[in-house]
């Protein structure tokens, strides 16, 4: 049995009629054991910290549950019980997860201030070795250090945050001097 979300108006309601009227899996003819696993994928974790997001960030999530809710009804239209499954599992742990995020999302307003590093600010510094990077920060699920944004809850983000030009900070072996925040 899959497990309950507290308010899941976010899953499409084939994924409400199937859960209804779906049987055990010991009452069904299934390929394989192997076939079985593949249906029954673990959630995807969800963060112990507040869902704090960009306005862009929530609009990323909301995007990202519709394309799972897509793909999750374009599976069920799959005739073979087990290969509908098969399809189906990927898709509907993302759901779970998507609405989740989407539900618990919290928008953090762009900030007024450049005086000290915050959510949503971006952030120049450089390390002792000479590399200087810039980043903003923003909410987990919208991080992404190669294109220049990294979580609120990564050691770097705490570290700056608070901080302003000039000060310098240390993130394990290293020291990092705030250069910039726009």
């Amino acid at each position: 049995m899959l497990p309950r979300l507290g308010n899941n108006r976010y899953l499409p309601k084939s994924y409400h009629a199937e859960r209804s009227s779906r049987l055990s899996v010991a009452f069904t003819k299934e390929d394989s054991a192997e076939t079985a696993a593949e249906t029954l994928l673990p959630d995807r974790p969800i963060s112990p910290h507040l869902n704090l997001v960009t306005e862009a960030g929530l609009k990323a999530l909301k995007l990202q549950l519709a394309q799972a809710r897509e793909a999750y009804e374009a599976a069920g239209m799959i005739e073979d019980v087990n290969e509908r499954r098969r399809q189906a599992a990927g898709p509907l742990r993302d759901l779970r997860y998507f609405a989740t995020r989407v539900r618990t999302a919290q928008i953090v307003p762009n900030p007024i201030s450049t005086d000290v590093v915050a959510f949503g600010n971006t952030v120049t510094f450089s390390r002792e070795d000479g590399r200087v990077q810039t980043y903003r920060i923003v909410g987990e699920d919208e991080a992404n250090p190669t294109t220049g944004s990294i979580s609120y809850v990564s050691p770097v983000a705490r570290a700056l945050t608070g901080k302003a030009v000039g000060d310098v900070v240390n993130v394990g072996d290293q020291e990092l001097e705030i250069t910039a925040i726009s």
